[in-house]
């Protein structure tokens, strides 16, 4: 019996470097993401929005040519890509909300910092630089 390891796309082991890719088991993905799609007699590989607009034109061309089965089961994989497409879109949606609302209390607690009082740190600036010339230095010994 022959059985081939399949290995995942960026190759990586367990560690803690790959966990913090995956959120509860599943991969991020973004609108770039590739899929390989096993269609109805085809295979085909891309992002959703090219998965969709192929599956799409097979079902139309199905339908012309009078395969009515073919051209429904097409369309079932064009749908579901499409789904793909508006969760990616919502999630991307949900996520820019999320980083607009942290701007937004980041300003606030900024804001009311100064109204207290309070020194800002000066991120422009960097870390000041001390004057080491007025420390004491440490005695070099030959040995």
């Amino acid at each position: 019996m022959n059985v081939k390891r399949m290995r995942t796309r960026h190759h990586r082991s367990g560690g803690s470097n790959g966990a913090s890719r995956q959120l509860n088991g599943q991969i991020p993905m973004n609108r770039n993401h590739v899929f390989d799609s096993h269609g109805p007699d085809v295979r085909v590989r891309g992002t959703a929005q090219q998965l969709f607009e192929k599956y799409l034109q097979l079902g139309r061309d199905a339908t012309g040519s009078g395969d009515r089965v073919a051209a429904e089961a097409y369309f079932q994989h064009a749908e579901h890509y499409f789904r793909i497409m508006n969760a990616m879109a919502q999630a991307a949606q949900q996520s820019q909300q999320e980083r607009a609302e942290r701007q937004s209390t980041r300003q606030q607690r900024q804001s009311h910092a100064v109204e207290e009082g309070e020194p800002q740190p000066d991120i422009e600036d960097g870390p000041e630089e001390s004057d080491l010339s007025s420390e004491p230095q440490p005695e070099l010994s030959e040995g």
